[in-house]
């Protein structure tokens, strides 16, 4: 059994991926700020913790995750916002890596996409240009510490169905896949010692999750 911190444990992939780890026996704690989510997220099993982590320093995000085996990150902004999106994506994500690192929480998943790292190409003038800066930084930022990271790129995200099935893929390639699946290649990479200091790209493709991380 691990303990495993979800951070925006009210989004839709978090909402995915804690029943699948309380249903493997992990130990869950959904991290949410709105006290209004609270009942969703413990109908999944897991544990709702109520914190900002937008206005929580290091320290106090440090306390909050203190225990835990691994912190999985799935909080955003939602975007439209470019200081609340840079506060949460960028500034809040780093202070949880630094915190995951002062409070001796080993292993560290970022949800991230597909496309994310400093080149991006998305011009200043798009609306998700904003998005695409945090998350280049923060993901930056992961790679140059000392946790057990993954970073987790997957494309466009759809509402289907899972199919347990993906395919690694390079920032540009074309494809999409389920919010379903990304939440279940988050479990599997919690267990996959293949994927530490990985950016995993994926797609929706023919072959089984386990099997595709095993390959990196």
């Amino acid at each position: 059994m691990s303990r495993i911190a979800i951070v925006g444990g009210h989004g839709k992939v978090a909402l995915l991926l804690a029943p699948l780890l309380v249903g493997r026996g992990d130990e869950v704690t959904g991290i949410v700020r709105d006290p209004a989510h609270v009942p969703e997220v413990e109908a999944t099993g897991a544990t709702a913790v109520v914190a900002d982590v937008e206005r929580l320093d290091t320290a106090g995000i440090a306390e909050l995750i203190a225990g835990h085996d691994a912190v999985v990150w799935s909080a955003g902004a939602g975007g439209g916002n470019p200081e609340r999106t840079r506060a949460v994506d960028r500034e809040a994500a780093i202070r949880s890596m630094d915190a995951a690192a002062a409070a001796g929480v080993p292993r560290y998943v970022m949800v991230s996409y597909l496309g994310a790292r400093p080149d991006h190409g998305v011009p200043p003038g798009d609306p998700f240009f904003h998005y695409a800066e945090a998350k280049a930084a923060a993901d930056e930022h992961l790679r140059g510490t000392a946790l057990d990271w993954t970073i987790l790129g997957p494309s466009t995200l759809t509402l289907e169905p899972g199919t347990g099935r993906i395919a690694l893929a390079r920032p540009g390639d074309p494809g999409r896949v389920s919010r379903e699946d990304v939440a279940a290649v988050a479990a599997a990479t919690l267990r996959e010692p293949r994927t530490v200091r990985q950016f995993v790209g994926f797609v929706e493709g023919p072959t089984p999750i386990d099997e595709a991380l095993g390959s990196l």
